[in-house]
């Protein structure tokens, strides 16, 4: 029984590996993954039963310099999800410098009053166990945190640690989403993202950011087979040739990865079609962002 529920939001500039650890406190995959900055959009609950204890985890987009509107939606939606929560959960790259994203969340977080806990993130790829003392040490300068806590996202160490130390700011009243729910996406939206986060794996440069995903059919069939039609939007024509590829290639490599992870998703078999579109500069287009799902609640 649920007897501890809280809202914990992650943050952090970006590429830090907010999406990497938010799947590994939930233990499986609700948030979506790529060595590129920028990859979440979208403010993503990831939930966590522990024991007694409901974790709702918030991961946020980085805190970066918009360029676009869309850009604009992303750093705003990192700065309301900072708010009306529980514990602010700060990740940080283990470098000895605060940087300009950090202090801006520092300094929000100074204005809630609720616990914050510093978490220090590749702390595996220190080989001098000095090196986490200094960055810590800088942190402990800018703010006083209620917790600093080493970690490594990746390979898993320390993030038990990390629970038992958010576990202590929950507080006590009943469980916030059902006890088999793992993301609060709905699974149209967890489609999408599985196919833009292929497409950001495999493109280089510019062209995965200018790209957005719309589900335009998602049904169960009577065998069990869910029948997803999805449209990849991009910027500029030459960017459709290239996502497209070769004889078809690039979409077809990029389809096949996001279904065969659609499919362990939804625990069964996946038909996925793709077609790629131009919106020129959709980005900067207000309709053209609420259209594809970036929207504040």
């Amino acid at each position: 029984m649920i007897r501890k529920s809280g809202i914990i939001t992650i943050c952090g500039r970006p590429n830090v590996g907010k999406s990497t650890l938010t799947n590994a406190f939930v233990g499986e995959k609700v948030a979506i993954v790529t060595n590129k900055p920028q990859t979440t959009r979208n403010r993503i609950c990831g939930i966590k039963n522990r024991g007694e204890s409901q974790f709702v985890f918030v991961d946020t987009p980085g805190l970066h310099k918009a360029r676009t509107r869309l850009g604009d939606y992303m750093v705003s939606v990192v700065r309301e999800s900072v708010a009306d929560v529980d514990a602010v959960l700060l990740l940080a790259e283990p470098i000895p410098h605060v940087g300009e994203p950090e202090k801006q969340l520092i300094a929000r977080m100074k204005t809630l009053g609720c616990p914050t806990v510093l978490a220090v993130n590749k702390a595996d790829t220190l080989e001098q166990k000095e090196k986490l003392l200094e960055v810590i040490q800088v942190y402990s300068q800018e703010h006083n945190f209620d917790a600093v806590v080493p970690i490594s996202a990746k390979t898993g160490q320390g993030v038990e640690e990390l629970l038992d130390v958010l576990e202590e700011y929950l507080p006590e009243g009943p469980q916030l989403f059902p006890e088999d729910m793992t993301s609060d996406q709905p699974e149209r939206q967890m489609m999408a993202e599985i196919l833009r986060e292929k497409l950001l794996l495999l493109l280089d440069k510019e062209i995965p950011h200018g790209t957005a995903v719309e589900i335009t059919r998602f049904a169960e069939r009577e065998d069990g087979v869910v029948e997803v039609e999805a449209t990849i939007y991009c910027e500029k024509n030459n960017h459709k040739g290239i996502i497209i590829g070769k004889g078809g290639g690039m979409l077809k490599k990029a389809s096949t990865l996001a279904r065969q992870d659609m499919e362990k998703f939804m625990g069964t078999k996946v038909f996925l079609k793709t077609w790629v579109k131009v919106k020129e500069n959709w980005r900067d287009n207000p309709a053209a962002i609420q259209n594809f799902g970036y929207v504040k609640e």
